[in-house]
């Protein structure tokens, strides 16, 4: 039976949006709705300290984004962007459009079709999340859509020159530099200056997540993302460094980032605390990872690799790390993830920004239902019929026919009868029982 060598303090789920968040959040949509650019001003200069007259970037401020890069920066930021255009363009490749001919006369198909305008959030505050333009503006500019533009906050009290860069190097069509709710709801819902989208995609703070909660059904979103998580499945393999630097490496996103570790060796998971208490010393963002490992950190000790199995498919975790002696067991038999980073020569931090896969990835146990971001959530699969023959008209006109009298559907008899009449030849009654004309 699995036990626990470490404990959380407090509980990895993501509790529901207090009601003082979601009065504040649901007045900044509605004052953002009603007043449009001027309450964008405000909300900028309350929240983000921003007075500007516009906060759409023009292209001399884009460009100089660009041009204060220098060219290690600006090599190192287009060196990611063709890992994650390379991946979602195979991606892409895989989504075909398909026609078959399921009986004679009978014709099926479907086709992807982009959506049409993309907002995409890139948070920003505490961190400048460059990699967070590639993950949405450049997946959406590869899936087709014509219109992408993005909001991303200011980072101390300018546009973060490393995000601004990114969207452009993506090919982000407006850039506007807002943060928080403001900047969702002007997406969201438009304003005099900026239209509305249909879809949103991209992470952020609580405030975040609960706009697009509540803006959900208006347009799409891409999921609910709470505060990261990662998951470490270890054995004897490795050693407790490389277990605590996985796991701190993804504590440090925040005060709250699940961090578990599963293994079927106590003698690791000892040394793994060990490892954490002494890299948490020299860790530059340790008062944040530290608090992260104090409340949200485990080391859960299992007797098995089939309890291990059973342990992280119950956790459900957005990142796992998989550093064993038989990686391939659990690639093969996990069913509930996020991504999964497999051996130790790869980890989160490769997804997170460069080897290409997409970072924006269910969390609170959402993997149990949906996986991340990727090329198709910015598709449509949508789909047509074409019947070729009198005769399959006629045929399926009389199954139909009897299938919608059995539901009392008159009118959608009648759509059937009349073409069982017209191309079968059969004078089958008016579906609501009068006499056929003619």
């Amino acid at each position: 039976m699995p036990w626990k060598l470490k404990s959380a303090r407090k509980s990895a789920a993501i509790e529901a949006a207090s009601e003082t968040l979601q009065k504040t959040v649901s007045d900044i949509i509605l004052d953002v709705e009603k007043r449009g650019d001027a309450a964008l001003r405000d909300y900028s200069i309350k929240f983000d300290g921003l007075d500007r007259k516009s906060y759409r970037l023009d292209k001399a401020e884009i460009q100089s984004c660009l041009d204060g890069l220098s060219a290690q920066e600006r090599h190192d930021i287009e060196f990611a962007s063709e890992q994650v255009r390379v991946f979602a363009e195979h991606q892409l490749a895989t989504m075909l459009p398909l026609e078959v001919e399921t009986r004679p006369g009978v014709v099926l198909g479907h086709k992807h079709l982009p959506i049409g305008n993309v907002g995409c959030y890139v948070p920003g505050g505490k961190y400048p999340l460059l990699a967070s333009a590639h993950m949405s503006v450049l997946t959406a500019k590869v899936a087709g859509c014509d219109r992408v533009i993005t909001c991303a906050p200011p980072f101390q009290g300018v546009p973060a020159q490393y995000i601004v860069a990114a969207q452009a190097i993506d090919g982000a069509d407006e850039i506007y530099v807002m943060g928080g709710v403001q900047g969702i709801a002007a997406m969201a819902v438009g304003t005099e200056t900026i239209d509305p989208v249909d879809m949103l995609v991209g992470p952020g703070n609580a405030f975040v997540a609960e706009a697009k909660r509540q803006l959900f059904g208006r347009v799409g979103i891409d999921l609910f993302a709470g505060p990261t998580e990662t998951l470490v499945i270890a054995d004897e393999t490795v050693d407790g460094e490389m277990c605590a630097t996985d796991l701190l490496g993804q504590a440090e996103h925040g005060y709250n980032s699940p961090c578990v570790m599963i293994t079927d060796s106590e003698a690791l998971g000892r040394d793994t605390l060990a490892e954490i208490e002494r890299l948490l010393k020299i860790l530059p963002t340790a008062e944040i990872a530290s608090a992260s490992w104090e409340d949200y950190g485990e080391i859960i000790v299992c007797e098995s690799r089939e309890e291990m199995l059973a342990e992280a498919d119950r956790i459900a975790s957005e990142h796992v790390q998989i550093m064993t002696d038989d990686d391939d067991y659990f690639v093969d038999n996990m069913k509930n993830y996020g991504a999964l980073f497999i051996g130790p020569r790869t980890n989160v931090a490769y997804g997170d920004k460069v080897i290409g896969t997409n970072h924006t990835l269910p969390t609170n146990g959402a993997a149990r239902y949906t996986g991340g971001l990727w090329v198709g959530k910015f598709l449509k699969t949508c789909t047509y019929q074409r019947v070729t023959t009198d005769e399959a008209s006629a045929e399926i006109g009389s199954y139909g026919s009897r299938l919608c009298m059995l539901e009392g559907f008159v009118g959608h008899g009648e759509q059937a009868n009349i073409r069982v009449r017209r191309y079968g030849g059969v004078n089958v009654p008016y579906a609501g029982a009068a006499p056929v004309r003619g």
